[in-house]
């Protein structure tokens, strides 16, 4: 496949030939990859729109956070500050002036999407500036940030030791 077609298909501009030559319409997209698209173009904007404009080939992890908290201006979430009598509370009695903020289960599925999108748009994961550390600690920062303000523990699971697999001998006494 040439990398024009490649880039076509990424852009969704392609069309489908029957054997007879007739062109047909492309197969419509799923959610995932239209939302893929949106969030990559709306990221290729906000570089463009930079001061200075960054091209893609320069861009880091640091226009990444940029753009993650540029993007907290639409967010939906109140997320209640520490001095705030609501701090803590999932469920608040009264209206208050905290911030709206990005919940932190769509920046996670914004960042999952936009670091496939990178390499599908031709970057190598090995420079993959949504795949780097910064982003999975800000994300983290963002989750137990919001967990707390709500009043929502978020604790890593340990895993139990084997206990849920039966062992090897128990299960061929099991044939009756």
């Amino acid at each position: 496949m040439s990398s024009e077609r490649g880039k076509d298909i990424a852009q969704g501009s392609s069309t489908i030939s029957s054997p007879g030559g007739d062109q047909q319409r492309p197969p419509t997209p799923s959610r995932y990859e239209s939302q893929k698209r949106r969030d990559w173009n709306t990221f290729g904007q906000y570089l463009k729109n930079h001061r200075p404009p960054v091209l893609l080939s320069q861009c880091n992890s640091n226009h990444v956070l940029d753009f993650l908290r540029y993007l907290d201006q639409f967010g939906k979430t109140k997320v209640h500050i520490q001095g705030c009598m609501f701090y803590g509370q999932p469920e608040p009695p009264a209206p208050c002036t905290c911030p709206l903020k990005q919940a932190w289960g769509s920046l996670d599925a914004l960042i999952g999407r936009l670091r496939a999108a990178y390499e599908e748009n031709g970057g190598s994961p090995e420079t993959n500036p949504f795949a780097t550390g910064a982003i999975r600690v800000y994300l983290r920062e963002v989750r137990e940030c919001q967990a707390k303000a709500r009043g929502i523990p978020y604790k890593k699971q340990k895993k139990k030791p084997n206990q849920d697999k039966p062992s090897h001998e128990s299960s061929s006494t099991m044939s009756s």
